[in-house]
């Protein structure tokens, strides 16, 4: 056998090997594309609010309570600051949207007031579909939330009720969201977490759909139509606490230990625009 013969053969070898490494690579690709798609669910509505009303009406009190207060209260992670149930704080703005503004004001001692609505005592559910449209508010030290607790938290208290967060975001980082669970034994900075990225965009300049889909041993979350976390039993370090009815809460908190404190560059006031709230539940 010639050194051309050779040479050809050795190439041939060489080439085949690249393909074969390309073909496996390709199909590799193909079962992670797989698995991060969600099987079609058949998903019907149930629950919604629309914040349809007139501008300067607070949210419907037979879908929403408001906390009031502070940390003081029992809850709160060292925020700044007092949760208000006024019209300046959670109202309509006559558009189809409800606006939770941020304001820097002195109030019962707090130096920014801010509002948290919920549904606790109202409306609860343990698994299906929860999804906001919103836009966020941006800055250092603002931290808006969408987000779900344990229905039991009053009897079983935090973490073993159980949190589920579809969306927090620190105002210093306007293009990352993220989405947490908090259980016994994965609670406050040892939860279990994953951010979701915007590149060239962030989440204050335009609304963003935010959801999860919650089953019996599965939570998958999404931005829009992506699909970028599953979290499931296996996944936890600590019990599964998510087989139970959960209510919603929508808040912009200032200040904080998952955020820092406001900065001379965060503007005020300051608001999370909500379009809309639904759940669904599947139909079969």
């Amino acid at each position: 056998m010639n050194n051309i013969t050779i040479k050809l053969l050795t190439t041939h070898r060489l080439s085949m090997a690249i393909l074969s490494l390309f073909i496996l690579f390709c199909l590799a690709g193909c079962k992670a594309d797989e698995e991060q798609m969600p099987p079609q669910r058949n998903w019907q509505l149930v629950w919604s609010d629309e914040f349809d009303g007139a501008s300067g009406t607070s949210p419907d009190p037979a879908k929403w309570v408001f906390d009031i207060g502070t940390g003081s209260n029992g809850w709160g992670n060292q925020e700044l600051q007092y949760y208000t149930g006024r019209p300046e704080n959670a109202s309509m703005d006559g558009a189809g949207n409800l606006l939770i503004t941020a304001r820097r004001e002195t109030f019962s001692g707090a130096p920014f007031t801010s509002a948290r609505i919920k549904t606790q005592g109202l409306f609860a559910q343990a698994y299906g579909r929860f999804e906001a449209r919103l836009k966020t508010p941006y800055g250092p030290g603002l931290w808006p939330a969408f987000w779900l607790l344990g229905a039991d938290i009053e009897t079983v208290e935090w973490p073993q009720c159980g949190e589920i967060d579809i969306m927090e975001l620190r105002g210093q980082e306007p293009n990352i969201i993220n989405g947490t669970v908090h259980g016994p034994g994965y609670s406050g900075g040892a939860a279990i977490t994953q951010s979701f990225a915007l590149f060239n965009d962030r989440f204050d300049a335009d609304f963003h759909r935010y959801a999860i889909e919650w089953g019996k041993d599965y939570i998958d979350y999404f931005v829009d139509d992506t699909l970028y976390q599953r979290i499931t039993p296996d996944d936890l370090p600590g019990e599964w606490v998510f087989d139970d009815p959960f209510f919603i809460i929508l808040n912009v908190a200032v200040g904080g230990t998952y955020v820092g404190f406001p900065t001379s560059q965060t503007p005020f006031p300051q608001q999370m625009t909500v379009d809309y709230v639904r759940v669904y539940r599947e139909a079969n």
